[in-house]
């Protein structure tokens, strides 16, 4: 990794990639999950914890203009709710358990089953409202 920041701007958002030997790589927070089709039913269905899982794609815009507010409510939520995305493309096996049929998409889990589902871009505070629903 060469290690070089740009910052990228996506609509009302504004994120920052990365710029490894292969390219920009979008750069997730730390408290951000990484969910895989080998992990998800330890980290997500066996978690005692209230998971929001961002499903989405590399190519997706939306799902890129959604990712600082993915990150915004992982930090947001530090302690109370585990948040973590998934890559469909990488990981279709759990995206066609959920019937994810269109990107971006958020399940929110409780003890292991959806609570809530949110298809397409929303806003943070939209998001809030859901999560504070179940936490």
């Amino acid at each position: 990794m060469l290690g070089l920041w740009e910052p990228v701007h996506l609509g009302i958002y504004s994120s920052y990639q990365v710029l490894s030997d292969t390219g920009f790589e979008e750069k997730m927070s730390e408290n951000v999950q990484t969910f895989t089709d080998g992990n998800f039913d330890e980290s997500v269905l066996k978690s005692g914890d209230t998971v929001l899982v961002d499903f989405w794609a590399e190519w997706c815009g939306p799902c890129k203009r959604l990712a600082p507010t993915v990150d915004a409510l992982a930090s947001d939520y530090l302690g109370k709710v585990t948040v973590g995305k998934l890559n469909v493309d990488e990981n279709p096996k759990v995206a066609e358990k959920y019937q994810v049929r269109g990107i971006p998409t958020l399940l929110l889990f409780k003890g292991g089953q959806v609570v809530e589902s949110v298809v397409g871009l929303a806003q943070k505070d939209v998001l809030k409202r859901v999560i504070e629903k179940h936490i």
